[in-house]
């Protein structure tokens, strides 16, 4: 069903740590250790770093899913990479792979099956959305391993759900599983493990078949919005970009379409 993303990569190189395939414009990222729960390793954050750039520049690709191979979707961070990273002052090196997630212009889906852990679940909160198998376990436990929240794990977490929930899961240690992840607000939707990645690739064609340019340019106004704080400013800030994707041929043709449509109806 989907075919391997190698043809279309400008090199041919197997990835060590992840897998990329790529079906009717729709790309999945698979982590892929499982011996270790695809636990974060630097490697793995080059690969992740490498791939991202082509794939946003591939006209054959307008949306992206991440998921973990096996039973697990991302263990957190090597925990060899993590104690080096102390003794090397440079944290940031582990949180590279998920930010550069974040900050991709693809729209992004996290497929969440069995644990998220730590810089894991920073792996799934730097998507724009994530579904939930029932199996799926949210699992803060930086306290845990005496270590501070990273990574902007915090701020991500309370950005999809509510101070209570963010107390609850990284002062108390509570975990969250598929359907309470749903209910908080965590994830957009729980669904049976069996269906997991069926749905999360409905959502992702949905989104890869809008134009690219204009997907880019609405994400980027949409990471700006916690500035804006009156509704004069909401307007500003989407008049630029509303207006420049007036001026695109397909914003023409769609209308048009759906004059026609309106126009047989009648």
């Amino acid at each position: 069903m989907i075919q391997a993303y190698e043809s279309v990569l400008s090199h041919n190189e197997k990835m060590e740590y992840i897998k990329i395939e790529v079906k009717e414009g729709v790309a999945v990222l698979t982590l892929n250790d499982p011996d270790k729960r695809n636990a974060i390793n630097l490697t793995m954050n080059d690969e992740i770093c490498e791939v991202l750039h082509e794939l946003e520049e591939s006209q054959d690709v307008g949306a992206l899913i991440v998921t973990g191979a096996g039973k697990g979707f991302c263990a957190g961070a090597d925990l060899s990479d993590l104690l080096a990273a102390r003794e090397r002052d440079n944290i940031q090196d582990i949180y590279r792979g998920f930010l550069r997630i974040a900050d991709s212009t693809l729209p992004t889906v996290a497929a969440v099956n069995g644990a998220a852990v730590g810089a894991g679940m920073n792996m799934a909160l730097a998507c724009d959305v994530i579904i939930a198998a029932d199996s799926a376990k949210f699992d803060s436990r930086f306290l845990q391993i005496g270590i501070h929240p990273g990574g902007g794990h915090t701020w991500r977490l309370l950005a999809r759900t509510n101070f209570q929930t963010l107390r609850a899961m990284v002062l108390f240690g509570e975990v969250l599983r598929g359907p309470d992840a749903y209910r908080t607000g965590l994830a957009w939707a729980s669904v049976t493990d069996e269906s997991l990645m069926e749905e999360a690739f409905t959502i992702a064609k949905r989104a890869a078949s809008y134009s690219k340019d204009l997907t880019k340019m609405t994400k980027i106004a949409l990471d700006d919005l916690p500035s804006i704080d009156s509704s004069e400013d909401a307007v500003q800030h989407e008049v630029i970009p509303q207006v420049k994707s007036m001026e695109s041929d397909e914003f023409t043709q769609l209308v048009q379409k759906l004059q026609e449509k309106i126009s047989s109806k009648s």
